[in-house]
């Protein structure tokens, strides 16, 4: 892999203080926020980018609310977000506000990528591997509700998977529904 990493910076927010790093690998340029104390078996959250959902506060998912819900958590125990942009389950922007349009005229996220030509969910994480040995960490508890993130992650021991538990609302409950029933997240 040809990876560029960035300095370390120092990032002040509502959640808290943290460090952020950024590593590009081709055209996409993934960030890693984590604290200073950074615990040897950190609580790390894989998060990938949903602009909907995190910035515009979208209730179409919960993608904003694990967000917020990670930030905060990582404040507290000294953990990582490592942050992969892979908009809309890796078919970008574009597709994925194609995908909420058939999703309006009644097909479930799942059907609405598959009508597009996308499987259900095209990310990919080996990044991820990369960026914990990079920052030497063995072992991680993984903050996730998704089965195929704990498959994917190589040469990193997961030693406890975490829930993330956000509430459902008129909005989501189907999406919340699909990805329990047919891609097996542990809600």
């Amino acid at each position: 892999m040809n990876i560029t990493i960035s300095e370390v910076a120092n990032l002040p927010s509502k959640f808290g203080n943290f460090k952020v790093k950024a590593f590009k690998q081709g055209h996409k340029e993934h960030l890693v926020i984590y604290t200073q104390n950074l615990q040897e078996i950190p609580i790390v959250r894989v998060h990938s980018e949903c602009l909907t959902g995190d910035a515009l506060g979208s209730l179409k998912c919960d993608c904003g609310e694990q967000l917020e819900y990670a930030l905060n958590l990582a404040t507290q125990t000294d953990g990582m977000v490592i942050y992969l942009r892979q908009e809309g389950r890796n078919i970008g922007l574009l597709n994925k506000i194609n995908a909420y349009a058939l999703q309006d005229k009644g097909f479930n996220t799942v059907e609405a990528n598959h009508q597009l030509g996308f499987g259900a969910d095209e990310r990919t994480y080996e990044m991820v591997t990369f960026i914990l040995e990079h920052f030497g960490i063995q072992k991680i508890k993984l903050l996730t509700n998704n089965p195929d993130k704990i498959k994917s992650i190589k040469n990193i021991e997961v030693v406890e998977r975490i829930p993330i538990i956000i509430q459902s609302n008129e909005y989501n409950k189907g999406y919340l529904d699909t990805k329990k029933e047919q891609m097996g997240h542990l809600l």
